[in-house]
């Protein structure tokens, strides 16, 4: 009996434990059911996405889609408190508006030191809020190279400079096109002929010169020409009585922007340009106590170079030709030497027209200038310049120990010097490779999704949030260049090393519009823009704005959380641009989302692809 006890307890034991065995199974089944049902929503999925990247009959010739990719979205979100609203068409007048560069408001500012051609935008209240429609019978420019040549004539109507720069080789207008030479003021012979002569001084050919700045730049010629020669340049130049040269210069495809040398700070880094050049630029360089040739400076790179041709070098003999006093041009000519010497600039060449300086590598090689009571120096941050107002101070050199900058294509990749030396806190070494592989599996995928963007169909392209420089640099190509934003409330700082990769790019406030006409950008890249300007503005601002900067059938590839993505999904539905949600490229159950868009082409007069 005792012998029988034991073995009915021994059975009751085992029967209990095995009870306990399955419920803990149970248990952690369930767990993990509702874990995974817990990731699957948060990853976005819920109901499914009516798409269609469906724009004109020549868009659908060489669909941009790659066929074998599932564009089923299975990632939309819910949202019930935004109620989608069909964006109203602005009237026609309003083609080539530009906010913070309005003629009308700018006609009440005040003519000194340019002030009335600088950024001034509109209030809240005096904010457009309405879609820049393009201009009847508006087609997509031509393509690169091409572009550099010939622009349509309905994309930008404007005449003027045909009559006003005849003589000079500017742009000529033949038939529903205009055509640009390659003359200049400068050089109405062509600037191929003087990027010679430059050459000749100034190592452009073997990639030390990649970067460059073209202060006044008309119609960007000395750009577009430059880009041969792999040199990339920034052009810039107001707004103003030379209607459309800014605008004529991103049709081309040729980077460029709306600005001016007047109070306020360049929106550059310091120490970014490799070469500074002014053509006939009619900057007054010796005015204002030095303070145009000292922003120069500022952006200059140790060891740059600095191209003024034009009045007044060698006004001595070309006083009558330009009317004006021989002793003005004179007494300009030696202000500007005094200058350069203070900077420690020396004088390479001078012929005819042509002058050249460069900078000094460091502060060691002008220790002269430490004694000269004129040399008073910044002690505000070199880099703080938006909205900053220039000063009659000079920028310290660099303090910068991560070695030589490597020479063009090796520098693109290579570790930049600022992050060599850690001058850029919070992003070390392995930071910044990090960054570059994960770019490159990044855009390795956006080919994957939008196969144009190996073709040339995309020229113009901009990144709005660009961090390294990391997405420019997986996408680079001689069919393209990138524009890249640094928002001014980024947390980290990082457009100089952006420059030292041999990108361009510039300081911006995504709550204000961008220096640039209607239409000039083909493609559009907002990595993580509306989850940092989430408490800053208002999103269906910032989208206006970059529904006013792309092109008619261009695209956008919007990186964000999924929350943030279906948001800005239900405001672009009502803005005639079709839309498509898809995963991350590691997977569903990772929250960060991709939403490639397309512009709907349409045009003022009611010319479109969409009912809406």
């Amino acid at each position: 009996m005792a012998l029988k006890s034991r073995s009915t307890d021994g059975s009751c034991s085992s029967s209990s434990r095995t009870r306990s065995s399955v419920q803990i199974l149970i248990v952690i089944g369930v767990c993990c059911f509702f874990y995974l049902i817990g990731a699957w929503q948060r990853s976005g999925f819920c109901k499914e996405d009516s798409i269609a990247l469906d724009i004109t009959n020549n868009a659908k010739k060489d669909s941009n889609l790659v066929p074998n990719l599932n564009f089923q979205t299975r990632h939309s979100g819910q949202v019930k408190d935004i109620n989608v609203r069909l964006v109203k068409a602005c009237i026609a007048r309003y083609t080539d508006y530009t906010p913070c560069q309005d003629q009308k408001r700018a006609m009440k500012l005040s003519r000194k030191n340019m002030v009335y051609r600088e950024r001034h935008c509109p209030s809240e209240d005096k904010k457009l809020r309405c879609l820049i429609p393009a201009p009847k019978g508006y087609v997509t420019p031509f393509p690169w190279p091409k572009s550099r040549d010939y622009v349509p004539y309905v994309n930008a109507p404007y005449k003027s400079l045909t009559v006003e720069k005849a003589v000079q080789n500017w742009i000529e207008y033949e038939g529903d096109v205009f055509r640009f030479p390659g003359g200049g003021t400068q050089f109405p012979q062509g600037v191929d002929e003087y990027i010679d002569q430059l050459a000749s001084v100034i190592p452009i050919e073997d990639g030390t010169v990649r970067t460059a700045l073209d202060t006044g730049c008309g119609v960007a010629s000395w750009g577009a020409y430059l880009w041969s020669r792999k040199v990339i340049t920034m052009s810039f130049a107001p707004r103003d009585s030379h209607q459309a040269q800014v605008q004529f210069a991103l049709e081309r495809g040729v980077p460029a922007v709306i600005g001016v040398l007047g109070t306020i700070k360049m929106p550059y880094p310091s120490s970014a340009f490799d070469m500074a050049h002014c053509s006939r630029c009619l900057i007054q360089w010796g005015s204002n106590e030095g303070i145009y040739m000292m922003e120069v400076d500022r952006v200059l790179r140790p060891g740059g170079y600095w191209i003024l041709s034009g009045p007044p070098i060698n006004g001595k003999v070309n006083y009558k030709a330009w009317q004006h006093p021989k002793k003005e041009f004179q007494e300009q000519q030696e202000k500007i030497e005094s200058f350069a010497e203070l900077f420690c600039w020396k004088k390479i060449f001078q012929k005819g027209e042509i002058a050249i300086w460069q900078k000094s590598e460091n502060d060691a090689s002008c220790s002269s200038r430490k004694d000269d009571p004129r040399a008073k120096f910044c002690s505000a941050e070199a880099d703080d310049v938006w909205y900053k107002k220039m000063e009659p101070c000079i920028t310290p050199y660099p303090d910068v120990t991560g070695g030589e900058l490597k020479t063009f294509p090796q520098r693109l990749h290579a570790v930049p010097p600022r992050i060599a030396s850690g001058s850029v806190p919070g992003i070390s070494v392995e930071a910044y490779r990090e960054d570059k592989n994960k770019w490159k599996k990044h855009v390795s995928a956006y080919k994957r999704i939008n196969r144009l963007l190996v073709s040339g169909r995309y020229r113009n392209i901009m990144d709005m949030n660009a961090g390294l420089g990391g997405f420019a640099a997986a996408i680079e190509s001689n069919k393209s260049w990138t524009m890249n934003v640094v928002p001014t409330i980024a947390e980290k700082n990082a457009l100089g090393v952006v420059y030292e990769r041999g990108l361009i790019g510039i300081y911006h406030d995504w709550c204000e519009s961008f220096s640039t006409y209607p239409r000039t950008y083909d493609l559009i890249h907002a990595n993580g823009v509306f989850s940092l300007y989430k408490d800053q503005c208002n999103a269906e601002d910032i989208l206006l704005e970059m529904d006013r900067i792309l092109r008619p059938e261009g695209a956008v590839i919007f990186r964000d959380e999924v929350d943030t993505l279906v948001k800005i999904k239900k405001i672009i539905t009502g803005m005639r641009w079709d839309t498509k949600m898809m995963d991350h490229e590691d997977g569903p159950l990772v929250p960060e989302k991709i939403l490639v868009a397309v512009k709907q082409y349409w045009t003022t007069g009611g010319n479109s692809t969409s009912s809406v």
